[in-house]
């Protein structure tokens, strides 16, 4: 059986090819959580008042990898010290986020707060129960 795991941490595309790379990964879709409008388009996110993040939520295998592994990978691949920017990316839709899919992660999110590898000053990681369309996926994905 597998179970998702959702991250926010810049431009969607690159933390998918990062995740896609692990063992026990078993898919990973990209979208955007976190905002007020209903299956947003990437123009409405980019208008910046939408309040969305672009995210990644990941499909794995517990068995093979663990939740706790996949929140390792999530501080590694980016700078959550780095208010609403990763990189040459800049803006909201850019925010460090954590979308939890139920109370054990949201646990271990809690016991994670202060990441050992680069340290979060407050205000600028977010973490939040995931918005879900039906089909399960990110609130919407980029057309």
């Amino acid at each position: 059986m597998t179970e998702k795991a959702t991250f926010g941490a810049g431009c969607f595309w690159g933390m998918q090819a990062a995740f896609d790379q692990l063992p026990g990964v078993t898919d990973t879709a990209v979208g955007y959580s976190g905002g007020i409008y209903p299956n947003p388009t990437y123009e409405d996110v980019c208008s910046h008042k939408t309040g969305h993040a672009e995210v990644v939520e990941v499909e794995f295998d517990p068995e093979k990898i663990s939740y706790d592994q996949l929140l390792d990978v999530f501080w590694k691949i980016h700078d959550p010290t780095t208010l609403n920017r990763q990189g040459p990316d800049v803006g909201d839709n850019y925010r460090s986020a954590i979308y939890f899919h139920g109370p054990d992660q949201e646990a271990r999110d809690q016991r994670d707060e202060e990441p050992p590898r680069l340290g979060v000053r407050p205000g600028q990681e977010e973490a939040q129960g995931q918005e879900r369309d039906h089909s399960g996926k990110p609130s919407s994905r980029p057309s």
